[in-house]
C-alpha cells in the first residue's frame, strides 16, 4: 500500500513539474514531454525559430514583438499585426528563406486602408498566374503560393526540379503590367525532411 502511494504522489510531482517547465506546442499547456516529434525534430524547429525571430528584429525592431513565429516540423506560422501588406509579404519572404522550411502560414494582419482599385489590379494579377501555372503542365500549381502587392508578385513555394522552378518564373514575368517578381521558392532536393 505504502509503495502503491509513494509511485502515485512521485508521478504526480512529475507530471506537476513537467507541465509547470515547459511551454505547450502553441502556449496552451500541451506539455513537451507528450510532443510527437522527436527530440531531433525539435532542436531544429527550435533554431529554426531562433533564426526567423533574429531576421525579423533585422528587418523591423518593431515587429520583434507585434509579429509570432511558431515552427512545427519544418511548418511556420505566424501570427501578429504589421503596418502594411507589403511587411506581411517581406516577413512571408523571411520564413520561406529559413533553412529546412517546408511550409509557411501567414496569418498576420494589415492596418493598412484597404485601396480598392489597387487591391483590384493586384487580384487580376495573382488570377491571370495561377491560371498560367494550373495550364501548365510543367508546373504543379499546389505547391506555390502567390501574393501580388503594387504589381510585385509575391512567389512562395517548392518546386520539384529546377526547369518547374524556370517555368514559374517564366510564367510570373509574362502577365501584363507585373513590375516586379519576388520569388521564394525551394527545391524539393534541397528540403530538410522529405516525404517517402
Amino acid at each position: 500500500m505504502k509503495t502503491k502511494f509513494f509511485l502515485l504522489l512521485s508521478f504526480i510531482g512529475l507530471m506537476s513539474c513537467v507541465g509547470a517547465s515547459s511551454q505547450g506546442i502553441f502556449g496552451t499547456g500541451v506539455s513537451i514531454a507528450f510532443d510527437p516529434r522527436s527530440v531531433g525534430t525539435q532542436l531544429d524547429d527550435n533554431i529554426m525559430n531562433k533564426s526567423l525571430s533574429t531576421k525579423i528584429l533585422m528587418l523591423e525592431k518593431s515587429y520583434f514583438l507585434s509579429v509570432k513565429s511558431k515552427v512545427l516540423d519544418g511548418r511556420i506560422f505566424l501570427t501578429g499585426k504589421v503596418d502594411k501588406l507589403e511587411d506581411k509579404l517581406k516577413l512571408t519572404k523571411l520564413a520561406w528563406e529559413t533553412k529546412g522550411v517546408r511550409s509557411v502560414r501567414n496569418d498576420i494582419k494589415v492596418k493598412e486602408k484597404f485601396n480598392f482599385k489597387q487591391s483590384s489590379k493586384d487580384l487580376l494579377i495573382t488570377s491571370q498566374l495561377r491560371t498560367a501555372l494550373i495550364i501548365n503542365k510543367k508546373i504543379k500549381a499546389a505547391n506555390y503560393q502567390i501574393d501580388t502587392y503594387k504589381k510585385k508578385i509575391y512567389i512562395y513555394g517548392i518546386s520539384m526540379t529546377s526547369d518547374e522552378k524556370d517555368s514559374v518564373l517564366k510564367e510570373a514575368k509574362e502577365i501584363l503590367d507585373v513590375e516586379n517578381v519576388i520569388a521564394s521558392i525551394i527545391l524539393v532536393e534541397d528540403l530538410r525532411i522529405q516525404k517517402n
